[in-house]
């Protein structure tokens, strides 16, 4: 995993990431297909995002002996999609992670001006007390993504890191603007964003190729 010249930014780089994202890049790849790979890509980022995670002694029995081994050290975890396009993620995750809770922040880019309007809202009761992974596959404006992180501040949200699968430098600039003690894992920081918010050479609206829609 190299580390990118912004703080705490974090970009996988692994071979099989790469081959992963490539594919799903393409505009030939199908919605199911897209899916799957927005599946997988998730889980090994989690994979990656919860390596601080901290350990503490256990002992367990196996058929031979008795033997000292490690547990994570009590940590509750939160995976935070923003809707719609972070939902494809929540699935990888979990498979991780099958005791963390999930909540939803709903938010939308209004066309003109491309900020953030938050709709729904729904989030864990102890969320205060989490490590909370907010996931989106796209980082475009970073609108969202701050917006999203000011949500969970507001109610009491902590520690916060953001996976989201392709970064643009703009939207990395906003949220190390906005929120600079939250890290940042992704799989590729590409070009730029177009005039319409767009990165390039990004994916497209992940949103749309996940579900199918236009």
């Amino acid at each position: 995993m190299e580390r990118h010249r912004w703080d705490d930014v974090h970009v996988m780089d692994h071979p099989l990431i790469q081959h992963k994202l490539s594919i799903l890049r393409d505009i030939g790849t199908g919605a199911k297909e897209f899916r799957e790979l927005v599946k997988e890509l998730a889980m090994l980022m989690a994979y990656e995002a919860t390596r601080h995670f901290q350990l503490a002694e256990t002992t367990v029995t196996t058929p031979i002996t008795e033997t000292t081994t490690h547990v994570l050290a009590g940590k509750k975890v939160a995976v935070i999609p923003i809707l719609r396009a972070g939902l494809g993620m929540v699935e990888g995750i979990l498979e991780l992670i099958p005791a963390a809770k999930v909540g939803h922040i709903g938010l939308y880019r209004e066309p003109t001006t491309l900020k953030p309007i938050e709709y729904y809202c729904k989030l864990p009761e102890d969320i205060g007390e989490r490590d909370i992974l907010i996931v989106d596959p796209m980082l475009a404006t970073g609108g969202s993504a701050s917006a999203a992180v000011q949500v969970l501040r507001e109610r009491g949200a902590n520690a916060i890191d953001l996976l989201c699968i392709i970064a643009s430098p703009e939207g990395i600039e906003e949220v190390r603007r906005s929120c600079d003690d939250v890290r940042i894992y992704t799989c590729a920081v590409d070009s730029h964003l177009n005039d319409h918010g767009y990165i390039v050479p990004g994916l497209g609206d992940a949103g749309d190729r996940l579900f199918g829609t236009r």
